[in-house]
């Protein structure tokens, strides 16, 4: 088996003083079809639990994975919503089939991954968004944010990379993100919640930079944006006629902030752990979720399987509730358009 090829020593200067790097190459188109292909039969299972339930009727079989979901919402936006929750549930629940942890732990995807970081001690988290962005549907717009917004404040000096991953070609015309270079070395800027589907926003006189500074982050199917988490960026409308579907993942540093090994002892009935099992947990960067090992040079034999990632989802899906670093913005007070 060839070995995967790092990246150069330009991609990852490049990287760091831009705050992002897009890799057209990361994956050959093939290797992402298990992943493509098995979301299809999460899909087709879901439309037909729905027919069955007499809430669908016209099951559009006929059209491929890049455009059924969308026929399926323009016949109802209930059952369309319901499909995309199925997909997208975010800790124990949702699509976690062994093809999207095969891409999560690539070997393409750790060499890469590793170069930035400086280390072949990587860790995951087991939070991942896969995004179905369905044509002229409002919700797939997301506003101006940095990552970091979402993490707790401990590690916003952190290093932690966001791999946002198309499964088709990426394009302005399918609403591909638009990034804003050079603006990752400051403080993380004011967030405010309210925004377009409860994202969080920085409002335009919050940004570090004009937003008419933005690159646009085009890239095509096989290829990989890389950001950091303090990088500025949003994703603009879908005005073609197919899905531009995507997934996002999180990578950092073994020797950053994690809950790597962490596990409650005992779960009431009520889904809560023990006090020592908070007070451990909460020094990861995004607390609800499960950190895990998903590469090492120094301890191979540790690097989380399978079996263990999707355990660890559905213990921390039960214990997220009672989570107390998630969520360090306050309520807005009005809307944000």
């Amino acid at each position: 088996m060839t070995t995967p090829s790092p990246l150069t020593a330009q991609q990852v200067q490049f990287f760091h003083e831009e705050g992002y790097l897009i890799v057209p190459d990361v994956f050959d188109p093939a290797d992402l079809e298990p992943l493509r292909r098995e979301m299809a039969v999460a899909i087709d299972a879901k439309a037909r639990a729905l027919q069955a339930e007499g809430k669908l009727t016209q099951l559009h079989a006929e059209l491929d994975f890049d455009r059924r979901l969308a026929a399926i919402y323009r016949d109802s936006k209930e059952n369309g919503e319901a499909i995309m929750r199925h997909l997208e549930g975010l800790r124990g629940g949702g699509f976690h089939a062994p093809e999207m942890f095969d891409v999560i732990a690539h070997p393409k995807l750790m060499a890469k991954v590793a170069s930035l970081l400086g280390t072949e001690e990587i860790v995951s988290s087991s939070v991942y968004r896969l995004r179905p962005k369905l044509p002229n549907i409002g919700r797939g717009v997301v506003p101006w944010h940095q990552d970091s917004g979402y993490l707790a404040t401990h590690c916003d000096k952190q290093m932690i990379i966001t791999c946002w991953i198309p499964l088709v070609d990426a394009t302005v015309e399918n609403g591909c993100m638009q990034i804003l270079p050079r603006t990752h070395r400051g403080e993380v800027s004011n967030h405010r919640t309210g925004g377009n589907a409860g994202f969080l926003v920085i409002e335009d006189q919050d940004l570090p930079d004009d937003p008419r500074k933005a690159i646009t982050a085009a890239c095509p199917r096989g290829g990989v944006v890389f950001m950091t988490n303090r990088t500025p960026h949003c994703s603009t409308p879908n005005y073609s006629d197919h899905i531009r579907w995507s997934v996002d993942l999180r990578y950092q540093s073994a020797e950053a902030p994690n809950n790597v090994g962490l596990w409650p002892e005992a779960i009431d009935a009520a889904g809560q752990a023990d006090a020592a099992f908070y007070e451990k947990v909460n020094v990861a960067c995004y607390p609800p979720e499960a950190d895990f090992l998903v590469h090492s040079k120094k301890t191979p034999e540790a690097v989380t399987d399978y079996a263990e990632f999707v355990r660890r989802r559905a213990v921390y899906d039960q214990t997220k509730s009672s989570f107390s670093a998630y969520g360090r913005w306050k309520q807005s007070a009005t809307p944000v358009k």
